[in-house]
C-alpha cells in the first residue's frame, strides 16, 4: 500500500480556505455510490500484463470493505471496465509509448480478454453496475454509460477507488465534480506506479476537488 504523505502546509491551506481539514462532515449512504476504476486482471493479476500496476492488489480488501459497508446502509457499487479502442489509443499515445507498447495495451485490455476481466478477488454483486469505458475519465462525453446508470439510480455522491490513482481515477473525479457529483476519493483505495505520483494527486485533489478520506473513515461516514 502507498505511503501517504501530505505536507503540512497543503492541509493548512485547506483549513485556512474552508475551516477545516474534510469537505463532508455527513453523507446519505442510499444516495452514495461507489465507483471501482479498472480493477481488472491486466491492471492487477501479478506479471500477466505491462500495464500492471502491483500496488493495486493491496487495496482490494479496502475497496471490499467500503462496498460492504454501503450496500449494507443501501448504497450501490459500479465498476468500470477499461479498454483501449484502437484508433483514440494510436492518437492519444503516440509520441508517449512506442508501437509496440501501445499494441500490448490495446491487446491485453481487449474486450473478452482474460486482461478485460475483473480481477477475482474484487466482491462484484449481481446487482452492481458494470460498465465499459474506452478513455481515460469514465465520465467524459463517449467514454461509458456511467453517468447515466448513476443518475437513473439516484445517486448524488461518489466514492473513488480504483487504479491509476494519478489517471483514470484523478480523470474520472475531475468529470465527477464537474457533473455536480460529491466525491470522496480514498487515499488508501486507490493505487498507482509509486508513491510520489499517488500523493501528487492527492494533494491536487483535496484543494479545491474531492474530500481526501481513509477507508475508515469512509466507512465511518457510511454508518454514521
Amino acid at each position: 500500500m502507498h505511503k501517504i504523505s501530505i505536507p503540512k502546509e497543503i492541509i493548512d491551506a485547506c483549513i485556512k480556505r474552508r475551516g477545516k481539514q474534510h469537505v463532508f462532515d455527513t453523507i446519505d449512504p442510499r444516495k452514495t455510490a461507489l465507483v471501482v476504476i479498472d480493477m481488472q486482471n491486466s491492471w492487477v493479476a501479478p506479471g500477466l500484463s505491462v500495464l500492471e500496476i502491483p500496488e493495486a492488489n493491496t487495496i482490494v480488501p479496502n475497496i471490499n470493505a467500503i462496498g460492504k459497508a454501503l450496500r449494507s446502509a443501501g448504497g450501490g457499487v459500479a465498476w468500470t471496465q477499461s479498454t483501449f479502442d484502437d484508433e483514440w489509443t494510436k492518437t492519444m499515445y503516440k509520441g508517449f509509448c512506442d508501437e509496440k507498447v501501445i499494441d500490448l495495451m490495446m491487446s491485453e485490455s481487449k474486450i473478452g480478454s482474460f486482461g478485460f476481466e475483473i480481477w477475482k478477488e474484487m466482491d462484484v454483486h449481481k446487482n452492481d453496475i458494470i460498465c465499459n469505458k474506452n478513455r481515460p475519465s469514465a465520465l467524459i462525453q463517449g467514454s461509458s454509460n456511467l453517468d447515466s446508470q448513476l443518475r437513473a439510480a439516484g445517486f448524488e455522491t461518489l466514492i473513488v477507488t480504483g487504479t491509476l490513482t494519478n489517471a483514470c481515477c484523478e480523470s474520472t473525479t475531475r468529470d465527477a465534480v464537474a457533473l455536480g457529483y460529491n466525491v470522496i476519493f480514498v487515499n488508501d483505495g486507490t493505487a498507482t506506479r509509486s508513491d510520489f505520483e499517488h500523493n501528487a494527486t492527492l494533494v491536487n485533489l483535496m484543494q479545491l476537488v474531492a474530500d481526501v478520506r481513509s477507508t475508515k473513515e469512509v466507512i465511518s461516514l457510511i454508518n454514521n
